[in-house]
């Protein structure tokens, strides 16, 4: 008896499978990927820890929210003069002695975390001031991706980038579910100390990104020069406060130690932590598909409003394993939206900008989170766990199909026939064509 069952041909799987071509191009990009794989799961342990310490100390759902609340500040005015220092300042430089100022913070909560009786406030210093550093570092790294790949590879080298941060996203916390039950915080910490340290090793070696001629120094003017080119940008504006909207209403991750208790499934949080990266991953391994899609921004729109539907359900599902199911299923739509995100903004802002626009995008996706501890916490604390997750599922969904209204470029926009990704395709082109060949002289001819 033979086995009729046809095998998948090498051109289908390679149309599904996540493109390696920058992987493989690019040395630096290599470098920045491992060193991101290392340093985020880490953090990711940290991630898990950090709240359910604050949880151990202080029993107040309000209190762990409020983690979001001490990083807006550090967020907002360090991301958008980050923005401008990257377009300043040797991006390389940058990105080492930011990530080495992250070890020095993972340090301190490990020594916290050894006392005999542990302090909260140091907690939320650490908080802060590592919200600085990462605004700080961002807009470096994303400035710097497209000089180390070519302009054709960013949708892939989008995709890889997601990778990296779902694997430390799903394998860090599930890890610290069981490392803060069974071994102590200390060993959370220490751990993220550990790759941290690590991480400095690879991004040292990377080569120097000095700014570019065209740049501004980072001044008040010059992050107000930025904003002004993504206020002119409707489509990138759409991308901004699309994802702001999302997670503002949507961010569950600072209620999820008590929906685990609430579901009398504690053993639960670390899978819980999981699920979002989890189900993003999925979309990474399959991620061969997005290079073939264009309409970026309807897109955006389209996974940010599923992100919505799969956090409501989550909050009215009252079985674990079907909030698990639904973090994954948000975490899917919500890494579909950040890939086009990416892409859109990777191909269409002029290098001397990137850095400043880079600040801005950090914003969008990184306010919107922070105020959405806050907010999920408050409102748990008010009118119930389970109400806070579920309404803030249907809050999203409602703004990001007013927002879409609103913002018709968005829905528009096509790569192959926007203005300013046709431009900065040319330009790159011509920046990567080989110099002509000199004309022979006499004597050679």
């Amino acid at each position: 008896m033979t086995d009729d069952t046809p095998t998948p041909s090498p051109s289908r799987l390679r149309a599904v499978l996540p493109d390696l071509t920058p992987w493989r191009a690019s040395a630096d990009f290599r470098k920045l990927w491992l060193a991101g794989l290392v340093s985020s799961f880490g953090s990711f342990l940290t991630f898990v820890a950090l709240p359910v310490q604050i949880k151990e100390l202080t029993g107040s759902a309000a209190a762990v929210g409020a983690i979001g609340a001490v990083q807006l500040v550090p967020l907002v005015v360090f991301g958008l003069y980050g923005g401008a220092l990257a377009d300043a300042l040797d991006k390389r430089k940058l990105i080492v002695w930011t990530e080495a100022g992250q070890a020095v913070l993972s340090a301190a909560l490990l020594v916290n975390a050894l006392l005999p009786t542990p302090a909260s406030w140091p907690l939320y210093v650490v908080a802060a001031l590592s919200s600085a550093l990462v605004s700080v570092q961002r807009p470096a790294l994303d400035a710097l991706l497209p000089r180390i790949v070519a302009h054709d590879h960013l949708p892939a080298a989008a995709s890889l980038n997601a990778l990296r941060w779902q694997v430390g996203g799903v394998a860090g916390p599930a890890l610290a579910g069981v490392v803060v039950a069974y071994a102590g915080l200390g060993w959370a910490y220490g751990t993220d100390l550990l790759t941290f340290v690590v991480s400095v090793l690879f991004v040292v070696g990377l080569a120097p990104s000095p700014a570019s001629h065209e740049a501004a120094k980072p001044s008040l003017k010059a992050i107000a020069e930025g904003a002004r080119y993504a206020w002119s940008r409707k489509e990138l504006l759409g991308t901004y406060v699309i994802d702001i909207a999302a997670m503002l209403f949507a961010m569950p991750l600072a209620v999820l130690p008590f929906l685990a208790d609430e579901l009398n499934a504690p053993w639960s949080l670390g899978l819980m932590y999981a699920a979002v990266p989890a189900g993003a991953m999925l979309v990474s391994l399959t991620s061969g598909w997005t290079s073939r899609v264009h309409r970026h921004g309807r897109a955006v729109v389209v996974s940010a409003a599923l992100w919505g539907v799969a956090i409501a359900a989550a909050g009215v599902a009252g079985n674990v394993w079907l909030v698990l199911l639904f973090l994954t299923v948000g975490g899917a739509a919500d890494m579909v939206s950040g890939v086009f995100r990416g892409v859109m903004w990777n191909q269409t802002i002029p290098d001397e900008l990137r850095g400043r626009l880079a600040g801005i995008e950090l914003l969008s996706y990184s306010v919107g989170p922070q105020l959405g501890q806050t907010y999920m916490g408050g409102v748990a604390a008010w009118q119930g766990v389970r109400a806070s997750v579920w309404s803030g599922g249907l809050l999203c969904v409602g703004a990001v199909g007013l927002l879409a209204l609103c913002l018709p470029k968005l829905m528009t926009y096509d790569a192959r026939t926007n203005e300013h990704a046709l431009r900065l395709r040319e330009q790159r082109a011509a920046t990567a064509a080989p110099a002509p060949a000199p004309a022979p002289t006499p004597a050679e001819g």
